[in-house]
């Protein structure tokens, strides 16, 4: 099998230090372990111009799109990293999944207005890549096999310059408003708690959505937010000159590594207090809550049954229950659920079973996605879609794209929502939407 090319640069612990410098190239991403972990947020990883871009079209079903993915891979070959290299990616797609992209997948209303007009998915194919492993502190450029010699020798000079692109700068010409008035927040919570008493659900994920006019650069505003917010699964991709994907997930979705899946669903959340007594306090609180256990459990439970679809029968496991993860802004509940694909199985079926992910839906999950259409009065968007990257060899990592934003057509917005059960209280659950993504509007309004 083919082998990729490896070579070193300066190791950067910021990648806005490399990818500052071609951000508005075409098809420009970046997937950013702004937190960096041993087991989450290892490794940066970004690239640009790549061969093909790969979107959605109009009436295309979800499985003919994961489909046309599946071909640009082997169409792009398969190769290998050197012996004794962990880098996480040899070539392959890169890009986002919306939340509306599991229209494609189920069948479900159309209600809620989509004014946002973003694409349901776009993945580039990509022949290489710089990829920074914050355990080893590398900074590599991988080169596909397939990857032109003249086209190696251009990133390397483009990365192995000094100077540094200046950014213009980002700012809100409003405060950040949100669409739903306190009251219209009830009345969908009402209406939940209705469809809960009569059997329909048991947990639906009640969003609301935040907004601005703004101007000037988007990469501003990441760097600030990053600052503000670092999370393992952040993201930037810009889209166009003047559009832009923001993230700043601490939520995997699904991770494929040599065959063994993992997904890290979180559900429970308290905010964090300058007091660390009071923070504390929270974080016990959390740990201790029977409701958010139960509601953490509710999507163990779906994601069993989600990820069982492509994984070898007796291979799904639970090895972590309600751990506790903490955040500039919040504490959560986490718990993983991993297996072993099948053997007929790869990480594109791994999507297609599993799409979006079960902690932002609510459960059962296709019916709670049919009232979330039905309570929403528009459609989110890249909320609690995904960005991820697929390899060649079969390597996928993904997040939940919570705590994230679009910068599209001079307006900013952003998304915070909560599990509702039937012992929530609407106010509790209207407040800590906001609390999830306060830190990101701040800090905005702040520029």
């Amino acid at each position: 099998m083919p082998t990729c090319t490896l070579h070193p640069l300066p190791y950067r612990p910021d990648p806005g230090h490399y990818f500052g410098r071609l951000r508005q190239a075409p098809g420009a991403i970046l997937l950013d372990s702004a937190r960096p972990s041993a087991e989450r947020g290892r490794f940066d990883l970004f690239s640009a111009w790549p061969i093909q871009q790969l979107q959605a079209a109009d009436g295309e079903s979800g499985q003919a799109f994961l489909d046309r993915l599946r071909q640009g891979l082997s169409e792009l070959g398969e190769a290998r990293l050197p012996d004794g290299s962990e880098l996480p990616f040899a070539g392959g797609l890169i890009g986002y999944l919306s939340y509306d992209f599991g229209r494609r997948l189920e069948r479900l209303p159309e209600l809620a207005t989509d004014d946002l007009k973003l694409t349901d998915a776009q993945l580039g194919l990509y022949a290489w890549a710089m990829i920074t492993d914050h355990a080893l502190h590398t900074s590599q450029l991988m080169f596909h096999p397939a990857l032109p010699h003249a086209e190696r020798l251009r990133l390397i000079d483009l990365f192995e310059q000094t100077e540094s692109p200046s950014v213009e700068t980002f700012r809100l010409l409003a405060a950040m408003q949100g669409d739903l008035a306190p009251e219209h927040y009830r009345a969908a919570f009402d209406q939940v708690q209705r469809y809960i008493q009569a059997g329909d659900c048991y947990q639906i994920n009640l969003t609301q959505r935040f907004r601005a006019p703004c101007q000037g650069d988007a990469w501003h505003a990441y760097q600030a937010l990053r600052a503000a917010c670092p999370t393992p699964f952040s993201g930037f991709q810009q889209l166009t000159p003047n559009s832009a994907l923001l993230s700043f997930s601490p939520e995997r979705f699904v991770r494929v590594s040599q065959r063994q899946v993992e997904t890290r669903p979180i559900k429970g959340t308290r905010p964090r207090a300058e007091d660390p007594a009071e923070d504390l306090r929270n974080a016990r609180e959390l740990q201790a809550s029977k409701k958010d256990r139960s509601e953490n459990l509710m999507i163990v439970d779906l994601l069993r049954n989600d990820i069982g679809r492509t994984c070898q029968i007796g291979s799904v496991k639970v090895p972590e229950l309600f751990s506790l993860e903490s955040y500039p802004n919040v504490h959560h509940l986490v718990s993983s659920i991993t297996g072993r694909l099948a053997d007929d199985k790869d990480a594109l079926d791994l999507i297609a079973g599993s799409f979006p992910g079960g902690s932002i839906t609510g459960a059962p999950k296709i019916r709670a996605m049919q009232i979330i259409d039905e309570l929403e009065p528009t459609r989110r968007a890249l909320y609690c879609g995904s960005l991820l990257y697929i390899d060649v060899r079969g390597e996928m990592d993904s997040s939940i794209a919570i705590r994230s934003l679009l910068v599209k057509d001079g307006q900013v917005s952003c998304w915070g929502g909560g599990a509702v059960v039937a012992d929530s209280n609407w106010e509790a659950e209207y407040e800590e939407s906001i609390a999830k993504v306060r830190v990101l509007m701040q800090t905005l309004q702040g520029l």
